[in-house]
Order: C-alpha cells, then sequence, then structure tokens
C-alpha cells in the first residue's frame, strides 16, 4: 500500500490516508506516525475511512517523526570517493555507518516550496536518497531480523548548506536549516517494495539527470544500518532513517554546481515515485 498525509481546502488538519488510482481513502487516525504505531493487526480497522478526489486533497509530507530524522553519510562508494577528491584527501571507508541527525523542523512536502536564505548559505547542495520508515519500537536488533521492524519506504532529499557543513567542522548545522529535508510523495510499504535493496534512486535539477545509481550500490545494507543504529538505543515507529545519497552532488562536481532561486529538483526511486520541489533563495 502507499500511504499519505495530506490537507483539505479550508482545513488545515493534516490526515493520514492510503493512496489508492483514483484518489485517496482516509484512515481514522490522528496522524500517519500514530497509525504507524498501531499494532499491525489493529491497522486495518483504521482504514475504511471516507473516499476523497484526488482533486480535492492537498499531499503533505507523509510523516512527521517525533524527533531527528537519523542519516548515514558516505554511504555509496562513488560518493565517498567524490567526496575525498574534491577535499584533496585520501579516501578512507569507515568500518561503520557515519551516522548524524536533520531536526524535525526540517520536514517538507511533495511540490513544497523549499525557503532558503542567502544571507545563511551561499551553497545549498541536493541529495537524493531512500528513507526507512520504522514501524515498531525496538533495540538491538540483528540484522537477519531488520526487515521485520520496517514499515515502508519514501523518498528524501537531504538540503545541505556547505558553506555551514565547513564552517561548524561537523554536519548538523549545515544539514538542519528549516525546508532542507523534504520527503514523499508518499510512503510505500515494505511488502509492496520487496527488495528495496536494488531499487534504482536518481536526483534531476531542472530536467538534467545529476545523481543516477542503485541502492544495491551502498557501501552499509539498510539491514546493517537498522542493526548498528539500534544498538543500545531504541527505535520507535515513525522514525526516519536517510540511507545515505550516490555520486553526482553539487559540491563534489567541476566546477561546483549550487542551487539556485527558482530551481525545480526532483528525487526519483523505483517503486515509489518522484519527489518534486522548486527552491526559493532570497
Amino acid at each position: 500500500m502507499r500511504f499519505v498525509s495530506f490537507t483539505t481546502p479550508g482545513d488545515s488538519r493534516e490526515r493520514p490516508g492510503i493512496l489508492e488510482a483514483d484518489g485517496v481513502r482516509s484512515i481514522r487516525c490522528e496522524s500517519l506516525r500514530a497509525y504507524v504505531a498501531l499494532d499491525p493487526s489493529a491497522r486495518p480497522a483504521r482504514e475504511s475511512g471516507e473516499r476523497l478526489g484526488l482533486d480535492a486533497v492537498e499531499i503533505t509530507a507523509p510523516i512527521r517523526p517525533s524527533r531527528n530524522v537519523f542519516c548515514v553519510g558516505r554511504n555509496y562508494l562513488e560518493h565517498a570517493k567524490e567526496g575525498a577528491r574534491a577535499a584533496g584527501r585520501e579516501l578512507k571507508l569507515p568500518e561503520v555507518p557515519t551516522f548524524f541527525t536533520k531536526t524535525p523542523s526540517a520536514i517538507a512536502g511533495p511540490d513544497a516550496t523549499v525557503r532558503f536564505s542567502s544571507h545563511v548559505s551561499n551553497e545549498y547542495d541536493f541529495e537524493a536518497e531512500l528513507a526507512v520508515v520504522i514501524g515498531t519500537r525496538c533495540k538491538d536488533v540483528r540484522e537477519r531480523d531488520a526487515a521485520g521492524v520496517v514499515f515502508g519506504f519514501t523518498c528524501l532529499n537531504d538540503l545541505t548548506a556547505r558553506d555551514l557543513q565547513r564552517a561548524h567542522l561537523q554536519w548538523f548545522k549545515g544539514k538542519s536549516l528549516d525546508d532542507s529535508c523534504p520527503i514523499g510523495p508518499c510512503i510505500v510499504s515494505a511488502d509492496e517494495i520487496g527488495n528495496a535493496q536494488a531499487l534504482e534512486i536518481a536526483l534531476r535539477l531542472n530536467g538534467a539527470t545529476m545523481q543516477k545509481s542503485n541502492t544495491s550500490q551502498m557501501i552499509f545494507p539498510i539491514a546493517r544500518l537498522i542493526a548498528e543504529l539500534s544498538k543500545g538505543m531504541t527505535l520507535e515507529p515513525g522514525d526516519v532513517i536517510a540511507t545515505g545519497t550516490p555520486d553526482g552532488v553539487g559540491f563534489a562536481r567541476t566546477p561546483p554546481q549550487f542551487l539556485h532561486d527558482g530551481d525545480v529538483v526532483e528525487v526519483d526511486i523505483e517503486g515509489i515515485g518522484v519527489l518534486r520541489n522548486r527552491i526559493a533563495i532570497a
């Protein structure tokens, strides 16, 4: 199934629903995060709400996690290579995943205009990523059991202020600006995706392909990421894990190519869809 959040004209309250060919079937739950937190056996009883046509709804960010989005740095070999090359350093691959986070206030929805300030940064960059949505409270998950704690998958754009990232000597500030984490357009259930480790992933900037790879190229596969992140740390239903970006990002290009006012960025992942956002920089 394909899960969304939406609003209706005159009502700004975000509601959860199931995306169907001819519209959205609403879910009787406070939010999609609350629905994900239900025992799987209790979910079907909430799925029989009213049906609304696509022209009667506005699709928003499918889920708003209660805490920071978990992210993984340098998780595609070619991206790790281009980053080392751009920084003029020797490539050294990590032995464990490199985790960082983005604040919940960074979340933006599909087709939303992402608004940044030129007074804050002059180097806004793009990063297409597959995101995992956790479906059950868990801790110390073994790799072989990791698939069982996943609710579904969605597209994510890890927008980054590269100059802030360098200036602060770590990634949090440059990764957590408002609107810097668009996700969507929907969450596709894990059973519908099947093998999430074999999905085509791409990013287009104004129609031109900038990133193109496959999730099979991850250094640390999804199961390993979940196992490592959950060691000694509880994961909650609705937590979002961004699994890293392929090569082709702006800062590593020659010359570097950063985002400009009016640009349209699209993250396209096989089996999920296209996350499209317009960039506004004032």
